[in-house]
């Protein structure tokens, strides 16, 4: 009985319906262009990148119930993109070989994916003491005569979500996976937003280690996603929508590998979650956008502090699509002034053209943003 979808013969020859796909691949490069073109005004862009790693390799790490220590990662990946700002933290050679990997991952796109490489990457996520002492065959694939299970539930009760293929013939599997990953990058016939989808079934589908399948198998999407486009993939990531979905994700993982080759609903439930974290990243960029050209335009007004604080203020209200307003009481709270100042603030701004006076009557009186 055929239960799993490696038992199947060439199981991994994925079909698809291309009516429920093609509409969402378009949709997400059309976002990917809007971030790539919207990333290039940001005032920060370099300190941004390392934030989204951090928090892509965190979250993948979460999805596995393991914990980075954030300061340490963040240095080690500033340190290792040579970006400047990054945070003073002690040397950790854990961290510099997670910095090593996601250097070698992203810097190094064009690179073939290789057997060497790939146990490098191994090596490197589990250089730990605590990895070493766990009696983990690191940077190899899994030994022989292991039988690799995703279990839930007691002994007497022992529900199995997923088995692996056989140890036997695992490296002629990889080699297979391996090939069709630097092959696919150059097939015009495959959406490469596909073939990330692709990569991600199918390589935790083989589960080649012993431990660490689920993060290895995010660092290849990563890889693969960067391969789209090297500029974009600074600006999202995926892992904490994955993690925020970490239920269906695993529920729509077990049902495609017990299924058949028809992935469909594994490639809408990828497409959904990738074009949840581009959303995540549009939304993020919009107050900086508006910053940016708020202060360009206002570039030499001599404010105060607390009206730029106040400003600010306003301006993130409006990218989040609510009402730019403010009253004198309001100002008062937010820029921690006396009732006085807020009054004089407020109409000097009002002088300056920075902000309107909204004419509805009443006891407050209300300003909002000009832009």
């Amino acid at each position: 009985m055929q239960k799993w979808i490696w038992q199947r013969k060439n199981w991994t020859e994925f079909r698809w319906q291309d009516g429920l796909i093609l509409p969402k691949t378009r949709l997400i490069h059309k976002k990917m262009g809007v971030i790539l073109g919207q990333s290039q005004c940001t005032l920060d862009i370099e300190n941004w990148f390392i934030e989204n790693l951090v928090r892509e390799l965190g979250a993948s790490f979460a999805i596995e119930n393991e914990s980075l220590n954030g300061s340490l990662i963040y240095a080690s990946l500033a340190e290792s993109f040579e970006i400047k700002g990054g945070q003073s933290c002690r040397k950790d050679t854990y961290y510099e070989n997670l910095g090593n990997l996601i250097f070698d991952l992203l810097n190094n796109t064009e690179l073939p994916l290789t057997f060497e490489r790939l146990m490098q990457w191994h090596q490197w996520l589990f250089s730990t003491p605590q990895g070493k002492s766990q009696d983990l065959h690191v940077g190899e694939l899994r030994r022989p005569g292991t039988i690799m299970q995703v279990v839930s539930g007691s002994a007497d009760y022992l529900n199995i979500h997923f088995e692996a293929p056989p140890r036997n013939g695992l490296e002629e599997q990889l080699k297979a996976f391996i090939e069709w990953f630097n092959d696919s990058r150059t097939d015009v016939l495959l959406d490469p937003l596909l073939r990330a989808a692709i990569t991600h079934l199918w390589f935790v589908t083989m589960h080649p280690f012993e431990d660490g399948n689920g993060r290895m198998t995010r660092l290849l999407t990563h890889l693969a996603l960067a391969q789209v486009d090297p500029s974009s993939i600074r600006c999202y990531a995926m892992s904490p929508i994955i993690f925020v979905r970490r239920e269906s994700y695993y529920e729509i993982l077990e049902r495609s590998q017990k299924g058949h080759t028809d992935i469909t609903g594994w490639l809408v439930w990828f497409l959904d979650t990738l074009d949840e974290s581009l959303e995540v990243t549009l939304k993020h960029i919009q107050p900086v956008l508006l910053k940016n050209q708020f202060w360009q335009k206002n570039a030499n007004l001599d404010l105060h502090e607390n009206q730029r604080e106040v400003l600010d203020y306003l301006i993130d209200k409006s990218a989040k699509g609510h009402e730019s307003e403010v009253s004198a009481a309001e100002y008062q709270k937010i820029a921690k002034v006396s009732k006085a100042t807020a009054t004089r603030h407020l109409t000097d701004l009002l002088d300056k053209g920075c902000l309107i006076k909204l004419e509805r009557g009443g006891r407050s009186t209300r300003y909002q943003l000009s832009c």
